[in-house]
């Protein structure tokens, strides 16, 4: 329900941009950390239902359950109330996120954007070299971005995929800050 919504209002906002960049959108709306964000935003963990073990370790803030939990209840209204209910409820939720994904340009993916840009300009493939601290349930990873012989950025996350974009985003403005700098 949530990809049919979402998938429409960006077809409808911006009709002459090309599929790929659709997708790109798309996918900056649809994911597990946009759901976990919106969860979070509206106080959703405050009313799942937990076992002991997840309760004892921070399970309603975890971003795995929380964005599970949005599903569930979107996937419900659906089931309860029809499509034109659970329509309402996924732009009242999902709306600035789709908004902000328009702004954000290379924002929409920084890994894929510092792939391009390192493409572009002839650096290499970006590497990540990732790092972890903490007991398996409550990991912290810590990301930095090799291009060419330099390390750049430096991103922190709950996942390897979180602490990856925070580095390839900081790293990207370093790069590009260095071109303006020397060009």
């Amino acid at each position: 329900m949530l990809g049919v919504v979402v998938t429409e209002t960006l077809y409808r906002i911006h009709p002459d941009l090309p599929e790929g960049k659709l997708a790109k959108l798309r996918a900056a709306v649809v994911n597990a950390r946009a759901l976990a964000e919106v969860g979070q935003a509206i106080g959703l963990g405050q009313h799942i239902k937990l076992g002991r073990g997840e309760e004892a370790t921070g399970g309603r803030e975890k971003a795995s359950i929380v964005s599970d939990t949005v599903e569930a209840v979107i996937g419900a209204v659906h089931l309860s109330g029809g499509i034109e209910v659970s329509t309402v409820l996924v732009h009242r939720l999902f709306d600035p996120l789709i908004e902000a994904a328009s702004d954000l340009g290379a924002g929409l993916d920084w890994k894929t954007s510092l792939q391009e840009l390192s493409a572009e300009r002839a650096l290499g493939v970006p590497e990540y070299v990732i790092t972890d601290e903490g007991p398996d349930h409550m990991k912290t990873f810590t990301a930095k971005v090799r291009v060419g012989e330099q390390l750049y950025g430096n991103g922190v996350g709950r996942s390897k995929k979180e602490a990856e974009q925070a580095a390839a985003e900081t790293a990207y403005g370093e790069i590009q800050a260095a071109a303006a700098v020397t060009g």
